[in-house]
């Protein structure tokens, strides 16, 4: 309804371009005046150009008010054909069907291009019917003459609006699928950085915070053994610096993935269910007591699972080491022909050097197993700390 109000009376002033246009035509048609294209049947051919003026001034509205524009230019081509006829008055009335076409209501521009061609069929019936009673070449000549400034003058400029509206119409569609296809990689890139952080997050979290746990637990022990016992001051500031270059080569080797820019594919962590033992050893070498129960290997498994499985291992222990040090904990991997299953089992007790710790581990060991679309659950269980994961061995498929 706004197009169409729009359409039938101006909301804002002529742009400069349809200024322009009028200024062009009203020079065009007193040209064509000047040089005697005209048919005057009155005693004043100066007449003639007061239809001219008033299509002129019509044309201004061509791109405001395009079917109020027309409505005039109808009135002024019916009066210049009631005086006699001017070819400029004409001119300008095909400029003002043509943007009636372009800027007007669709289902508006569809009826006049079929009224456009209707009247010109009616034209050439009209002069058959008129000549019938002349001869055949003369009813020829009347019709295809009558019928071609019929066409020149409605089909041709209605046609021509149609076309630039339609070129211009998928023009803006084409504009408006790129903006949306932009939008779309800009929400791809985000999803792509946030899910890279949250990678790297994990990554990094599993990287320092065991051996940073083992050296804060550990120092503490140094700390109360320091004038009591100087043998076991030296094993515990072993144990500590053991874990410190094992940390410090681990986040020198993953900086060096991140530098690697000449990788054909994203930096990943190389930690397999093969370096479970190791965990298990050092983890005893902190201080807590271990019981592992691996599986039968049965062929490789998926790097993703791999990597998921030794960092739910390896955050298990780390947690087992901040809350229930000296243990027993137990660690048993089962796998099946569909899934790797981990569970990883301690004592609750009070830890008098536990480490605080904000979650993050957990948070990222759930992370890891919805990522291969398995399940992991932590919580109490009979007096122990329970974490049960099971990782799919085969990607989860999108619905």
């Amino acid at each position: 309804m706004r197009m169409t109000s729009a359409a039938w009376w101006p909301r804002r002033r002529p742009p400069r371009r349809d200024v322009l246009c009028a200024a062009g035509l009203c020079a065009a048609g007193v040209l064509l005046f000047a040089v005697g294209l005209y048919d005057s049947r009155i005693g004043h051919p100066a007449l003639l150009l007061v239809p001219l003026a008033v299509a002129v001034g019509a044309d201004l509205l061509r791109g405001t008010a395009p079917l109020l524009a027309l409505c005039v230019g109808v009135a002024a081509v019916t009066a210049d054909a009631l005086l006699g006829g001017s070819i400029g008055t004409w001119l300008v009335f095909t400029d003002l069907l043509y943007a009636a076409c372009l800027y007007g209501p669709r289902r508006v521009a569809t009826w006049l291009l079929r009224g456009s061609v209707l009247l010109t069929v009616a034209t050439v019936v009209a002069m058959l019917i008129v000549l019938q009673d002349q001869s055949w070449r003369l009813v020829i000549q009347g019709s295809v003459v009558l019928g071609g400034l019929a066409a020149l003058t409605t089909v041709v400029p209605a046609s021509t609006g149609e076309v630039v509206r339609h070129h211009r119409d998928r023009a803006a569609e084409h504009r408006e699928h790129a903006r949306q296809v932009a939008r779309l990689a800009e929400l791809d890139h985000r999803a792509a950085v946030a899910a890279e952080r949250a990678r790297m997050a994990r990554e990094l979290h599993d990287l320092v915070a065991n051996h940073l746990s083992a050296i804060a637990i550990q120092s503490t022990a140094a700390l109360r053994v320091a004038t009591d016992s100087p043998e076991l001051m030296a094993e515990t500031m072993g144990v500590i610096r053991e874990n410190s270059v094992q940390g410090l080569a681990e986040m020198r080797a993953m900086i060096g993935l991140l530098r690697d820019t000449d990788a054909a594919e994203e930096p990943v962590a190389s930690p397999g269910m093969a370096g479970v033992p190791a965990l298990v050893d050092a983890a005893r070498r902190d201080g807590l007591r271990v019981d592992l129960h691996p599986y039968e290997v049965g062929g490789p498994l998926p790097a993703s699972v791999e990597l998921a499985g030794y960092r739910i291992v390896q955050e298990s222990l780390t947690n087992a080491l901040k809350h229930a040090r000296p243990g027993p904990a137990e660690v048993r991997l089962t796998r099946t022909a569909e899934a790797l299953s981990v569970l990883v089992s301690t004592p609750l007790r009070d830890a008098i050097d536990a480490v605080p710790g904000a979650g993050a581990g957990l948070v990222g060991m759930r992370e890891r197993a919805t990522l291969l679309g398995g399940t992991l659950t932590a919580g109490p269980e009979d007096g122990h700390w329970v974490v049960r994961a099971c990782l799919p061995l085969t990607p989860r498929k999108e619905s």
